[in-house]
């Protein structure tokens, strides 16, 4: 198991297929932006893969911003392959994320996440996140 902070150079067709096909079993319904486009840029999200044998098997992203209260980043977008759920593979993704931010010095980092991931929640508690009290509200554009 090799834990790989992606760059803009790591990016071929090989592993971008890798992780559409993956990401698909987080959200089949969303259209996916393409890897190179989420890694150009001042400051591009952090993703971080965990790969067996070569394989893609998990995922991890986190956008980063800058708002007047200092430098944060939000986890979006963590899935492990289903055949190796419960490995500990999405807990080594999420260690791996908060020590970038810390190598950052970010703030605060924030995620979001369905109250039915019970599996998930219990993850980002064990690792110190706490649940914020204040409403989530969006709007969509397409």
């Amino acid at each position: 198991m090799k834990l790989q902070l992606l760059r803009l150079s790591d990016i071929d067709t090989t592993l971008q297929d890798q992780i559409t096909q993956l990401y698909k079993q987080l959200n089949a319904q969303i259209q996916q932006l393409p890897l190179k486009k989420i890694l150009e840029g001042e400051h591009p999200t952090i993703i971080i893969c965990c790969k067996i044998n070569g394989i893609v098997v998990g995922i991890a992203l986190m956008g980063l911003y800058k708002v007047i209260s200092g430098y944060k980043g939000m986890i979006e977008d963590v899935v492990v392959d289903q055949e190796h759920r419960g490995k500990g593979i999405g807990r080594l993704l999420m260690e791996a994320l908060l020590a970038e931010g810390k190598k950052r010095n970010l703030g605060e980092i924030l995620l979001f996440t369905g109250h039915h991931r019970l599996p998930a929640i219990q993850l980002y508690k064990s690792l110190g996140f706490k649940l914020k009290e204040s409403g989530i509200y969006n709007i969509r554009y397409r």
